[in-house]
């Protein structure tokens, strides 16, 4: 393939904070694998990142490794794309100090996640909440991205990572690629199932609130039984009624129906039939990754062959890109 044809390498790192929700699935999840066939998918366990806040390191190390075995399961093929534990390879951190270089301070200082999470943690405001991202900005440039999957909280993040390659570039010359937004299909907005005027969150104090992909059969049955509606009858999508609302729409993304296909099939029932209905829908949907995640924990060996091969890959890929920066700047090689 030529240089012209080439797929385009796009990248996205997920910390290991947990379970994903339904709403992580319906939304930006489920597209994973099909860009698999568009792009050179580069996929990492974002674990130095999770760091800037305390971990208990039994629990975490655990997390890291379900966070992975989860990639796998929702759809990441390891021999297709690139997939590893972002601490697995030290390029990322030694680009991060040459890139802190020609960082400003003013830069990191108006990050409005760093202000955030200072704020959320008043405790432990580390020089890691206050830098990390630039070591952002390594993850994507160490492998010249041309494209990261962002949400609105990233934009600003991203917009740093662009600003410090164009500074880099200019002083030192041509080293990194600058990198583009990609905004993915928006995907189904899954409301809790107990307040559905909020996002469905995996933060929520209300057990019943959020459906996780991992969720058995029976604690998925009794979430949407339990799932709030309305005082009305009317299986409808309609202002007002954000219960239903919220329930069409999970729905229609799990079987592939239109929203008026749903209204139809569901006329004249009642919702206790409907809630019941959408519960058993969504238990099916989950099983494949249910199934795939447990069979995958239940080989470890394998597991951790896949982040071994993707950690490597990961090495040889980002360290001609390191190289390179080296040389630009100055240092002297020692090979």
């Amino acid at each position: 393939m030529s240089e012209t044809e080439r797929k385009k390498v796009i990248l996205s790192g997920i910390q290991p904070t947990g379970v994903f929700t339904l709403g992580n699935f319906m939304g930006p999840i489920r597209n994973w694998g099909p860009l698999q066939d568009e792009f050179d998918c580069i996929y990492f366990i974002a674990d130095q990142h999770a760091i800037t806040v305390r971990k208990e390191p039994a629990a975490f190390r655990k997390q890291t490794i379900e966070s992975y075995a989860l990639l796998l399961a929702c759809g990441i093929d390891p021999k297709r794309s690139i997939a590893f534990i972002q601490s697995h390879n030290p390029n990322h951190a030694q680009l991060s100090w040459v890139l802190g270089c020609v960082t400003q301070f003013g830069e990191l200082s108006r990050m409005t996640q760093f202000k955030d999470k200072a704020a959320k943690h008043a405790d432990d405001i580390n020089a890691g909440l206050f830098t990390y991202p630039v070591l952002m900005a390594a993850d994507i440039l160490t492998y010249n991205a041309d494209v990261v999957p962002i949400g609105d909280d990233q934009r600003q993040h991203l917009e740093l990572a662009r600003n410090i390659a164009v500074r880099f570039n200019q002083r030192y010359g041509d080293t990194f690629t600058v990198p583009e937004g990609y905004f993915p299909k928006v995907g189904a907005r899954i409301k809790s199932l107990q307040d559905p005027t909020k996002k469905m969150s995996k933060s929520d104090d209300n057990p019943n609130a959020t459906v996780f992909i991992l969720d058995d059969k029976d604690t998925i049955m009794r979430k949407f039984k339990r799932a709030v509606t309305d005082s009305d009858s009317e299986i409808r999508f309609a202002e007002g009624k954000d219960g239903i609302n919220n329930l069409l729409t999970i729905y229609s993304c799990a079987t592939g129906k239109t929203i008026e296909e749903a209204e139809k099939e569901f006329a004249g029932k009642g919702y206790g039939d409907f809630k019941l209905a959408v519960g058993e829908t969504v238990a099916d949907y989950l099983e494949p990754v249910r199934t795939e995640f447990a069979r995958l924990m239940e080989d470890k060996t394998y597991l951790k062959e896949c982040w071994t091969d993707g950690a490597q890959r990961a090495f040889r890929l980002s360290n001609k890109v390191l190289s390179k920066a080296y040389r630009k700047i100055g240092f002297v090689d020692y090979r």
